[in-house]
């Protein structure tokens, strides 16, 4: 599989992440074997977080024979520095390991979460601390709001972000480009979410994916596009949704991957009309 380079880290990674919640609710055995063929694919940038069921505990032995050469990340949802201390010792603890290489404030939303990141007593102490105790390599965040990534962004000195860079929300809710954007000024590693998400689920409509709360793209030629598109905007990697065959889905698009021409863009443009998007601008 390709690698690209993660921003100034000076790490490169696969182009597709392993997604913890692959591991949710799967026994050790599988687990063990999944992870195993993610190392045969190629892939070396596993992403997991505490709030991913109990994917911590199943990757850490199964990742363990494998941990000085891949890329290991995580996260915490908790906005305090101690809240966000706590938690990353139990990651590591659930992943036996000694460090991570990228550690990341989960799911930030709003300005009110950036205030309070940021503050006296807010996470990125504790996420500062834990990198000069040499507990996290790199610190990054993942957003779902255009606003709050780029006053993270803005305000600290991050080396990752990981955000929702998909074709529907980009053509069809305008959502996406001012958080590259912003991006790229920083000179972060940019990392994606939801590159294989389609639409959000319909009223009563049952998942035709269980782990997935949308739903994502139909086939593997549908998969082909959308991480083509993803990876095409600068993207160092995008991680997998829940489910191994859309893992696999993506692999083998990373395999066949060609960064799309303007013409091509606009054929994934008219392929997302009528489609409602996961994200939109504000």
């Amino acid at each position: 599989m390709d690698t690209h380079r993660l921003g100034r880290t000076g790490v490169n990674l696969s182009v597709v992440g392993f997604g913890g919640m692959v591991v949710n609710d799967v026994t050790p055995d599988e687990a063990t074997r999944l992870v195993a063929q993610a190392i045969d694919r190629g892939i070396n940038y596993f992403d997991v977080a505490p709030t991913y069921g109990n994917a911590e505990e199943r990757l850490g032995p199964a990742l363990a024979p494998y941990r000085r050469s891949v890329f290991l990340a995580c996260k915490t949802r908790e906005r305090t520095a101690q809240g966000a201390r706590e938690e990353l010792r139990r990651s590591l603890e659930r992943l036996r390991t000694d460090r991570f290489d990228l550690y990341q404030i989960h799911a930030v939303s709003s300005l009110g979460e950036v205030e309070q990141i940021l503050a006296p007593g807010g996470a990125i102490e504790a996420l500062v601390e834990a990198q000069e105790q040499g507990l996290i390599c790199f610190i990054g965040f993942s957003a779902h709001d255009e606003d709050a990534a780029a006053a993270l962004l803005a305000r600290f000195p991050f080396d990752t972000m990981l955000f929702p860079f998909n074709w529907v929300a980009w053509y069809q809710g305008g959502f996406g480009a001012r958080a590259l954007a912003a991006a790229k000024r920083a000179h972060v590693g940019i990392l994606a979410l939801k590159a294989l998400a389609k639409r959000p689920l319909r009223e009563g409509e049952q998942r035709p994916w269980p782990k997935c709360w949308y739903v994502p793209v139909d086939d593997p030629a549908e998969a082909q596009m959308a991480l083509n598109w993803t990876l095409s905007h600068d993207v160092t990697a995008a991680v997998s949704p829940s489910h191994a065959e859309l893992l696999w889905w993506m692999c083998d698009a990373a395999d066949r991957f060609c960064t799309l021409t303007s013409e091509e863009q606009k054929q994934v443009s008219a392929r997302s009309s009528g489609l409602e998007p996961l994200f939109t601008r504000g």
